[in-house]
């Protein structure tokens, strides 16, 4: 009989249990898909490590003899070590327009290296003696729509060279195709695999090696082996031994799944939150209409414990069709976050799987949520004695409203009045409905701001900070004389020189492997900025470092740290902090180029010149850089841009609208369980009060206008725990290689106050129909 009852209650309230259990769902299907692609991610990426044998350590050298190949691998704590040659190179592509940056990596007699595996994906293996022919990135072949047969040119040392691509690879190196920055620019940044011998020849590196990968045996001492290495290396120009914690590609991914892990807690937290809340106070105002029906129960004979657990039941049952309905939605959102992520992350095969844990965790989670909201009215169940149940509820407690104590209720209309005063005789009912609408505020606000901090970091960092349309950079340091041959190239508006130094910089026991960057003193194309946006003028001595360098080093201006360089004369300095700058992309440090020049014991030396090119003149500029034998590489600023704006635009409108539609069913869950609880709770006094002759829009106003009170309420606490919300996320996204500024502009505010006031006029509308249509004389024939 109990199970009829369980059955009918749930049809007569199916609008609240539908609401509820969407609000479930969306807690479940956010975990279930975050996690799981968080999952899927962090196992492909293990096993494409352990298959390709992934390497342990790497350390760039100016040139060693490959005859230290032996003494490497015999170092203590390695098991295995393979050299190679690796040089970034210009790119003349045919049908594009500007210079694009390739790698070009040696592969001995051609064949795949033994760590660091290459997975050819197209085409076949390089053949023994082909020195033109080529392997090219999977991500750059797809983006530059390259395939086997295809044929570029490449600036090998100045000397240019016809290269034929017989195959399209990927390599756990390059997951994630970088050059240093903080995004993916398969566009403009290419790998290629040719033989080690052509390498050679074309950059003079006959019999020697300038890379160097190493796996170590189980249980080695990584430092030991890296500061072995560095010794080892140190006569031949080594430029420091890292592990992969440093790897570019390694690192960037490894962020990336750590934000994906926190925002998979974060925001299931708030709507399994917020579902057992609702859960609360529905099933209490289930059980408050029902005290009658309790009694005859136990008049019937049935004991407290069944009684409890047929409540218990309308819980589980809607949160188990939340479960279900949550799993759906889960699997869908992982399968396509995994599927998203294919586009930064070069995996040869990414598969999405479930973990049975995952959804088994996330019901757990929601029943225990549920059943735990639930425990204190299934407990005032069990206590309810039948004599008490069978009498109606003691009145409430009225008293004057705080406007009428104070005199001022003649400003209130009666109806306003009559709002006011069932707000403050259920204060915590009412508070916890306007926690409820704020958290969907949040949400929306915590899952939106992201656009906001990414056009300010593209507006801030690629406007006012670096002003170049591109970065000339030359094979080796060049007389500053070379500035006035770039500026003489057809295009250029403006050049500017620079100096690049990679350096190790201690402070104490810390250390940090990064470049020191010479800038002239009063450049026009890479301003400095503190804080606040101000600009910093370049001291005379000393250097400037990024505020989150300055964090890792443990220092601040005044202090003094050592800096040594890893190229020519391997010169060791200790130089003054004089100040700190905001770059939100990058962790280097700055000086005055001539300053750095003497520190570094040389002349006049550049090796990169930015340039503003005129827009008339790209053409001519970039075919002219195509045939400059001193340049190395060309970063195009707009083509990096471009390639990321175009991705994360429409990574933010995924979240954006899946965030927004899971908000929204909190809000709907929210303002509409509050709604039909009010109505149930005051059906007999609006009923009431049609018959004595109000209209059907002043009964409305009269419930509704307690819900607008709330909503109203709900929004200045919801922008502001929106602030909190991504505040804490940004804090969580901290990354070495950018920052998330913490920008949040007026549109996002106004976007989720408008979400959440149509989420609340929708519901308020399905009330007033239910207003409108109710029974007048069912309703008083009840009471009596």
């Amino acid at each position: 009989m109990l199970n009829v009852k369980l059955l009918r209650d749930l049809s007569r309230m199916k609008g609240q249990a539908v609401t509820i259990a969407l609000v479930v769902a969306s807690g479940i299907g956010g975990f279930i898909g975050m996690l799981t692609a968080y999952d899927s991610l962090n196992g492909s990426r293990q096993s494409y490590y352990e298959s390709t044998r992934f390497a342990d350590l790497f350390s760039g050298v100016k040139r060693a003899p490959e005859s230290l190949a032996d003494p490497i691998v015999q170092l203590p704590g390695v098991s295995d070590a393979e050299t190679t040659t690796l040089f970034d190179v210009t790119l003349d592509i045919p049908n594009v327009a500007e210079p694009v940056t390739g790698r070009m990596i040696g592969l001995t007699d051609g064949r795949p290296p033994r760590l660091n595996r290459l997975t050819l994906r197209r085409g076949r293996w390089i053949e023994p003696g082909e020195r033109n022919e080529v392997l090219v990135s999977e991500g750059f072949a797809i983006a530059r729509g390259l395939q086997p047969g295809d044929r570029l040119a490449a600036l090998l040392n100045g000397k240019r060279e016809e290269l034929r691509i017989v195959g399209v690879a990927l390599s756990p190196e390059y997951i994630y195709a970088n050059r240093g920055g903080a995004f993916p620019d398969d566009k403009g940044f290419g790998i290629f695999w040719m033989e080690r011998d052509g390498v050679e020849a074309a950059f003079n590196m006959e019999g020697a090696f300038n890379f160097v990968t190493l796996r170590l045996a189980p249980h080695a001492h990584a430092p030991a082996v890296i500061s072995a290495l560095d010794r080892l290396l140190a006569p031949y120009g080594g430029l420091g031994a890292y592990g992969r914690e440093d790897q570019i590609s390694h690192r960037i991914l490894d962020q990336e799944l750590n934000q994906l892990k926190v925002n998979a807690t974060v925001f299931p937290t708030i709507f399994l939150g917020v579902a057992a809340f609702l859960l609360n106070v529905v099933l209490a105002r289930q059980i408050s209409t029902q005290r009658e029906q309790i009694a005859a129960l136990k008049a019937l004979g049935y004991a407290d414990r069944t009684i409890a657990l047929h409540y218990l039941k309308f819980v589980l049952v809607i949160v188990s069709a939340g479960i279900a309905g949550g799993i759906g939605i889960g699997a869908w959102l992982g399968y396509y976050m995994t599927g998203m992520y294919t586009r930064f992350f070069h995996f040869p095969q990414l598969t999405y799987r479930i973990q049975p844990w995952i959804p088994l965790l996330a019901a757990a989670i929601s029943l225990t949520a549920g059943v735990a909201a639930a425990l204190q009215t299934v407990r005032r169940v069990a206590s309810l004695p039948p004599a008490e149940a069978m009498r109606p509820p003691a009145p409430a407690t009225f008293r004057r409203m705080i406007l009428e104590r104070l005199g001022w209720a003649h400003l209130l209309s009666s109806q306003t009045r009559m709002v006011v005063r069932t707000l403050e005789r259920r204060p915590l009912r009412a508070a916890l409905t306007t926690f409820g609408i704020a958290s969907s505020i949040a949400i929306i606000i915590g899952g939106t701001f992201w656009g906001d901090a990414v056009d300010y970091l593209i507006r801030v960092q690629f406007d006012e900070i670096q002003r170049e349309d591109a970065d000339i950079n030359f094979i080796e340091p060049l007389s500053e004389a070379v500035r006035y041959e770039i500026d003489e190239i057809p295009g250029v508006l403006y050049a500017e020189p620079s100096r690049s130094v990679p350096v190790q910089l201690r402070a104490g026991h810390r250390s940090y492997r990064t470049a020191v960057m010479g800038l002239p003193e009063k450049g026009k194309l890479r301003q400095l900025l503190d804080a606040d946006r101000n600009p910093i003028p370049l001291p005379h001595d000393g250097l400037l470092l990024t505020d989150r360098l300055a964090a890792r080093l443990g220092v601040k201006p005044g202090d003094r740290i050592e800096v040594e360089s890893l190229e020519g004369k391997r010169t060791r300095r200790t130089l003054l902090v004089a100040g700190l700058v905001n770059d939100l992309v990058g962790m280097v440090g700055y000086m005055e180029i001539g300053a750095l020049n003497r520190a570094m014991g040389e002349g006049n030396l550049i090796s990169s010149v930015a340039v503003r090119v005129d827009r008339a003149g790209v053409d001519a500029f970039n075919a002219r850089l195509k045939e400059i034998p001193a340049v190395a590489t060309v970063g195009m600023k707009r083509t990096a841009l471009e390639t990321f704006e175009k991705e994360s635009a429409r990574n933010i409108f995924f979240f954006t609208t899946i965030v927004t539609i899971f908000a929204g069913a909190i809000a709907v869950g929210v303002v509409y369980n509050s709604a039909r609880i009010a109505l149930a709770e005051r059906a007999w006094e609006l009923a009431s009060l049609r018959i004595l002759g109000f209209t059907r829009g002043e009964v409305s106003a009269l419930l509704l206008g307690e819900l607008a009170a709330e909503l109203i309420l709900a929004i200045p606490f919801g922008l502001w725990l929106g602030y909190l919300l991504a505040l804490g996320l940004v804090r969580s996204a901290h990354s070495e290689n950018f920052i998330i500024p913490m920008v949040i502009a007026p549109r996002t505010y106004a976007y989720a106050v408008l979400a959440i006031l149509i989420a609340g006029v929708v519901s308020a509308l399905i009330v007033r129909n239910r207003i409108d249509h109710l029974d007048l004389v069912g309703v008083l024939k009840t009471r009596e």
